[in-house]
């Protein structure tokens, strides 16, 4: 098999993609608007008016927890003490009606569709999200790994089976079906020898695939998380896209080389699976340009969800304690800017072929979104043709969301949902990822405050 039908973890072999040059100056003779929309505006609390009082007071509350860095830092070890001290019972009381119920959807199906009805009504849509995954040692079995195949399995139903979200997306973290530890390996040994992945679909198939350098129970786990991941795919196929989670970059090569395999077999005609790109690594438009270039000449769609990342301590930390260089920019304007060109490598190839490629701009940063929208203007991109679309956390960025949806995007909220026990696990270590997030919401607290300021003199 030719060199291109292969994945790498390190990518010297890059051949460049026939848009790679116009996408590094910028340029690309796609569509031109004669009259492109003024840049987006996110500064009016006016967009706050469609929460009620106690969801501006509680969103105030929250807000202001998560300015402090000292608590968000700690949180993992509050939670830890509350439920020591208030027990298992107490604890949910108290997180229920304030931090659950800022960031998650609810526990069932009827909580759940109860929240996306609300979510639809305001124009957004909902890409739930199922809180589980597992970093090295914490690997539980070919059980527990079957049992959160079926929650996923549950995952897809609920994102097809209601009719408040167009064109449903979900969230899913591979580790949730496939052990980390034998990521780590995979990502070893196809930085040595890479695997074909038409030999990964014919063991997503069922067939007994000997994969080189994997010992017998390596080899049998790989191939039942093949299996499992064939279920969801065959699952969602024409009903729901799934979104895989990058995660750390000791991983990241074996998951690309899985999902690759999945757009491959899946994605024939429509983007049903998509990856994640994390832009503050210093390989991201590397990694997006050899994308292109494996979809289309593998002939299948590719679907890309577009992050800065959430990894940067951890990655740097391990960077160091390694001996090797750090994988993460050296600066937040670094980060940005291979952000935005990123995003103008995916906007550009869209604008030539909008039905082989898609792209959600999962970001907080009003300065990517503003380049978003003014570039799908230039390119003349349609706001809500399912090409490109936008994302952000649930119970954050509302005044970023509800002006997207206003304007005629298509935007989606990540949905986390579950119990008090499941979720505040998950809730705790995507703070701690993305404290940096937590920390510059100011603006937003700014403008819920001069919404509450506004209602309080209408009252009084």
């Amino acid at each position: 098999m030719m060199l291109c039908c292969r994945v790498r973890a390190s990518r010297p072999w890059l051949l460049p993609w026939k848009t790679q040059a116009a996408a590094a100056s910028g340029t690309f003779p796609g569509k031109q608007s004669n009259h492109p929309s003024a840049a987006l505006s996110f500064d009016d609390p006016s967009a706050f008016r469609v929460k009620s009082f106690s969801e501006l007071l509680r969103a105030l509350g929250v807000f202001c927890f998560c300015s402090f860095p000292m608590l968000v830092n700690n949180c993992g070890k509050l939670m830890s003490i509350s439920r020591t001290l208030l027990g298992r019972r107490g604890l949910s009381l108290l997180l229920r009606p304030t931090v659950y119920a800022q960031f998650v959807a609810g526990e069932s199906e009827s909580e759940i569709a109860q929240a996306m009805r609300k979510m639809s009504s305001l124009g957004l849509r909902a890409m739930l999200a199922v809180p589980i995954e597992e970093d090295l040692g914490e690997s539980t079995g070919e059980q527990r790994y079957d049992n959160n195949m079926r929650t996923m399995l549950e995952c897809v139903r609920i994102s097809h089976s209601n009719t408040w979200s167009k064109d449903p997306m979900m969230q899913l973290k591979l580790t949730a079906l496939l052990s980390p530890e034998l990521c780590v390996k995979l990502t070893t040994l196809i930085a040595k020898q890479p695997y074909d992945l038409t030999m990964v679909v014919r063991a997503m198939d069922g067939e007994a695939i000997c994969f080189p350098g994997l010992d017998e129970h390596e080899r049998a786990h790989f191939l039942c998380a093949l299996r499992r991941l064939n279920t969801i795919a065959e699952a969602s196929v024409n009903k729901v896209r799934v979104l895989v989670d990058a995660e750390y970059t000791y991983m990241n090569p074996a998951l690309s080389l899985v999902t690759m395999a999945m757009m491959k077999k899946f994605n024939r005609d429509d983007a049903w699976i998509w990856n994640t790109y994390q832009c503050y690594l210093k390989e991201s438009k590397s990694l997006v340009l050899e994308a292109l270039r494996l979809s289309q000449d593998e002939g299948f769609c590719l679907g890309v969800k577009l992050v800065r990342g959430a990894y940067m301590d951890k990655e740097r930390t391990l960077a160091e304690k390694e001996g090797r260089p750090d994988p993460v920019h050296t600066s937040w304007e670094d980060t940005n800017e291979s952000y935005n060109a990123c995003l103008n490598i995916m906007l550009d190839a869209i604008s030539q072929t909008p039905e082989r490629y898609r792209i959600i701009v999962a970001s907080h940063n009003e300065e990517s979104i503003r380049l978003a929208g003014t570039r799908i203007a230039e390119l003349g991109i349609d706001k809500d043709g399912g090409a490109v679309c936008f994302g952000q956390l649930l119970g954050m960025c509302d005044h970023v969301s509800l002006t997207l949806a206003k304007e005629g995007y298509a935007i989606y909220k990540s949905v986390p949902y579950g119990s008090v026990e499941d979720t505040v696990p998950y809730l705790v270590r995507r703070a701690q990822e993305n404290r940096t997030v937590l920390q510059g919401i100011r603006k937003e607290r700014d403008l819920l405050k001069q919404e509450f300021y506004r209602r309080l003199w209408r009252s009084s």
